[in-house]
Order: C-alpha cells, then structure tokens, then sequence
C-alpha cells in the first residue's frame, strides 16, 4: 500500500482529522447531499479525559488511516465509530458513563513505523477497545502487540484470509477476501469472460484478495492469463510507474483486467487507456472502488465495475453519519465505505462491556461472541434496545446496520453481503445489487 512516508500528528480526539482528507476521492457508497444542520448541532467529540483508563470508562481507541493510500477510508470509518459513540451515550452510556475516544493515525503499510507508534501509544494509554485499521496489512503488524497487551481489536474493513483466527483478541465485521473474491469472481466469469489477468500489488492484501478471486474463476471454468498465483507478477506497493506491467497484461489477451490496487489505481488506468483497453472489462475491489471523477476524463470509467463488502448503508443512516461528520469535522460526509462496519464494531464493543460488567478489554473479549448473537438469542438492531433486552437477562443477537452474521469461531463475521457497483459517466461508482456470503 502506497502511503506517504511520514508520521502524523497523533489524534487527540476526532476533530483534528485533517479537512483534506475529508475530501478525498470516494463517493462509493453515493452522497447524502446537504446534512441537516439541526441534526448535526447535537453532536459533539467526546475525547477521553485525562488519566481515563478501561478499569473505569469504556475508553475506544482508534487506530485509523488519515494519512495514507487509505486515508480516503478515514472519514467514513471514523464517522461511524464517533456515531456508534453519540448513540451510545445518548442511551445512556455504559455503566452509567459516556463512553470517549482516543484516535490514533494507522498510516499504511509503507510505512509500518506510523502503525507501530500508534498501536503503543494506544497500548499505553490504557484503551478498552481498538476500532481498526482499515488495512489488513497494518493490523498483522500490530495484532501480536494489541493480543500480548490483552487489548480487543475490532476491524470494520480487513478482509485478509490470514486474519481469520489469528487471535482471541481480534475480530473483525468485515467478512474475509474468501467472500469477496467469491463474488467478484462469480461476477467476472458470469458477464463472459473466459480469460482474466491480474494487475495486483504485493501484499498480504493485494495476494489474498487475488487467490480467492483465482479460486471462484477457475471453479467456473475460467483462466489467469497474467498476475495470477504464482506467476511471480506482482508489483512492490507504492510503485508509480505501469507501462510494463500493463503491457504484460495485454500481451496475454484477456477477456477482463482485474485491477487489485489502493492509490496505485491512478496510474495504472490512464496506462490502460494509453495503450487502448476497454475499461468498460474492467473490475476493482474495495480497495478502489471509489470516485475518480476529479482524477480522470469522464466516461474513462464508464461500465467498469467493482465489489465492497458489506450492504449498502440506508439513507437515514447515511443522512446521520454525515450530520456528525458536519457537526465534528466541519464536512459533509461523501464516502460510507466501512462506515456501517465500524459503527457495529464499536456497537458490539459496548454491548459486551455491559453483558460483562466491566469496561476492561478481557471482559469485553469474553462477551464479543454472545453479544453477536453467536448462541443465539433475541434480535436488537440498537444499543439502547439491546441493553433493555441485556438487563433483563435475555442472551441478545445485535443486528446493526453492516447486516453481518454472528461471529463465527474465528472471530469473523459468520455471513455478510458484498455490494457489486459500476461507474458511471463521471466516474463515480454506483451501487447496483449486493450478494450475501458466508464464511
């Protein structure tokens, strides 16, 4: 993953995310308009005060791209982690207290040493809960230090296969590359393409992704004619550079180009078009998804399509997250990518912090399952309904707004949807349809 090589600022609570990152490329998930000014006055940052510990408050720490080739993923991430927060606390808290926020850079993996530095400080400030990161990358290179510290982490965006049980203390309610490539190749074959080439970077990300999406196209009966597992035709991330790869690509003459890429994709499709490829047998991954409408012509991206775990948020909760990123970041929310994700994986954070007793992260450990709903119980799509249901000493299903299944025994989320989109004349991805997997 392409990030810029160096360290932010460290994140003293949501407001200091920077407004440029706010506007970053990313309508994926489609816009809500203008925020409701009334709405968005009743929320505020709820920063951890001083000396805040898990052993007395439910203290969710963040660690979340704002630099980065994923810093286009901060917004609607941290969004959803500062609305679960303002929903919590205005159902009164837990325990009794509002819960707070302590926010920490996760960089990318270009440059580990931001993820690393964060993943301490976040360790030494005592936190209950960790919500991220966004990339599968950095989460293998902090897990080992969250799970030695007996810290939870919940990612609402890692999708590597490699994390799938990798800990007792991380979850995550993004479903794995094996559902998504399942789609995306199901979803490549099923539009008639027979011969399909990889353009994809080499990482734990990029890899998985591809082998899984591998897996559905020759189950179907199709062919990797380039880039495929094994052909030793990955590119390094962060490489700015494509004429050969392209080239490469073309030379094997696919019937689709599978791009699998962060930033990188802003050079690489003005190679393909370059050299002539219909960008309309074109398809990309979560990873890419996104609004290029200020990056290319319109219609270079017109037809191409691409897949996004998760449902498609509805429009009240769109409407919510932007009224708090107005309220708190001073912006209009456009991107909901993992938005829904994240608000369930601080939902779920809260909720077993309650079924326990205790806001501390092996408490919180104990009860993740339950509270998904893992041995059954009575559904509740809200904190507050669910508490009621907890109180009364009922085992609960939480179903908030990611529509995923309970946590399965490897702590991933048992069911979830993945959202197919296809660009339109200006570039921007349009969600059409989702299919829902299992894991």
């Amino acid at each position: 993953m392409s990030v810029i090589s160096r360290r932010s600022r460290a994140l003293g609570g949501f407001a200091v995310l920077a407004s440029s990152a706010l506007l970053l490329a990313g309508c994926a998930s489609g816009s809500t308009g203008t925020a409701t000014t009334a709405a968005a006055a009743a929320y505020k940052a709820i920063d951890c005060a001083a000396g805040a510990t898990s052993a007395d408050t439910l203290k969710v720490g963040g660690l979340l791209p704002v630099t980065g080739s994923l810093s286009f993923l901060g917004p609607p991430e941290i969004a959803g982690v500062g609305l679960a927060i303002a929903d919590i606390n205005a159902a009164g808290g837990v325990g009794g207290k509002d819960v707070c926020y302590y926010g920490k850079d996760s960089g990318d993996s270009s440059d580990m040493a931001v993820s690393t530095a964060s993943a301490q400080d976040l360790i030494k400030n005592n936190v209950s809960v960790v919500i991220g990161a966004a990339s599968s990358s950095v989460s293998l290179n902090v897990v080992d230090s969250f799970t030695a510290a007996k810290i939870v982490e919940i990612s609402g965006a890692n999708t590597s296969a490699k994390l799938s049980g990798y800990s007792p203390f991380y979850f995550r309610t993004a479903p794995p590359d094996t559902v998504q490539g399942s789609a995306l190749g199901q979803l490549v074959t099923g539009d008639g393409n027979a011969s399909v080439a990889f353009i994809v970077f080499n990482d734990s990300y990029g890899t998985g992704l591809r082998d899984a999406t591998q897996a559905a196209i020759e189950t179907a009966g199709g062919k990797v004619v380039y880039g495929g597992k094994g052909m030793g035709q990955e590119f390094p991330p962060g490489q700015t550079t494509f004429s050969s790869e392209v080239t490469a690509a073309l030379a094997a003459k696919p019937d689709a180009v599978v791009v699998v890429a962060f930033d990188e994709t802003k050079s690489i499709v003005p190679e393909m078009v370059n050299q002539g490829w219909t960008m309309s047998k074109t398809y990309f991954t979560d990873g890419n998804t996104a609004s290029y409408e200020k990056d290319f012509q319109a219609g270079t991206l017109a037809g191409a399509q691409g897949t996004i775990p998760g449902a498609s948020p509805s429009s009240d909760l769109k409407v919510r997250l932007s009224d708090w990123n107005v309220a708190v970041q001073g912006a209009a929310l456009t991107d909901f990518t993992y938005a829904a994700e994240s608000y369930d994986a601080t939902t779920l954070a809260a909720l077993a912090a309650v079924k326990g007793g205790k806001t501390d992260p092996v408490t919180i450990q104990a009860n993740m399952a339950a509270v998904s709903g893992a041995n059954g119980g009575t559904k509740c799509a809200t904190f507050a309904d669910c508490v009621v249901l907890i109180k009364d000493g009922k085992d609960i299903q939480y179903q908030g707004p990611s529509s995923i299944g309970p946590f399965n025994a490897k702590n991933d989320p048992s069911s979830a949807f993945i959202g197919i989109y296809k660009f339109d004349a200006k570039n921007i991805p349009v969600w059409g349809s989702a299919v829902e997997g299992k894991s």
